[in-house]
């Protein structure tokens, strides 16, 4: 919520003019009063609901609330990874210099069930990506390197105001594997939670 507070500091006297002008003679004088006006605004982040932006869907079924689902996760013919990329626009703004900062729960897409074992060799068990930030003067990478699974982030530093468009890219590289590239990949349901955070500095 923002909040611009007025505050009078100074009234009228009385029945005394405020104004006034005296004339004595050739001479005027004028009476003046100074009425100071301020206000205050809070240091304010904020982020709205995302739009997919047109054109940029490949592989991924949409938005559904905050929850993006590729379409097909691999290729059923050799079980590597498809590509897949994905671009949300959020309308933002931020008052005052701040950071970004971007945060992946899982570092890469990981088995819901994760006590997945017996990992065979030469199968792939969890799934890099990589998040692409637009805001302002920022332009910046996240890699999700999925080597293992812990929560990671990336903090970018922004020396000003904001607002427009937060733009946010999700790209999953053809045959993408946490081991050689075109793995097939162990069967399962991969997730990952993605954040973002405008904060002070």
């Amino acid at each position: 919520m923002r909040t611009i507070s007025l505050f009078i500091l100074a009234a009228l006297a009385g029945t005394t003019p405020a104004l006034a002008a005296e004339t004595s003679g050739n001479a005027t004088s004028i009476a003046v009063r100074t009425l100071p006006v301020t206000g205050s605004v809070p240091r304010t982040c904020a982020m709205g609901e995302g739009k997919i932006a047109p054109g940029s869907l490949n592989n991924f079924a949409g938005l559904d609330g905050d929850t993006l689902r590729i379409i097909e996760f691999t290729d059923p013919a050799t079980l590597q990874v498809r590509a897949a990329s994905i671009t949300i626009g959020f309308d933002a703004v931020c008052n005052f210099p701040h950071e970004v900062r971007i945060e992946s729960q899982n570092n890469g897409l990981w088995p819901v069930d994760q006590r997945v074992s017996g990992r065979p060799e030469g199968f792939a068990f969890a799934v890099p990506y990589s998040a692409r930030i637009n805001w302002g003067p920022v332009d910046a990478q996240f890699d999700a390197n999925a080597k293992i699974r812990n929560p990671t982030q990336q903090l970018v530093a922004v020396n000003d105001a904001v607002a427009g468009e937060f733009r946010l890219r999700i790209q999953i590289e053809d045959g993408a594997s946490n081991v050689e590239t075109r793995a097939p990949l162990i069967a399962g349901a991969y997730v990952d939670t993605v954040r973002i955070y405008l904060e002070p500095r």
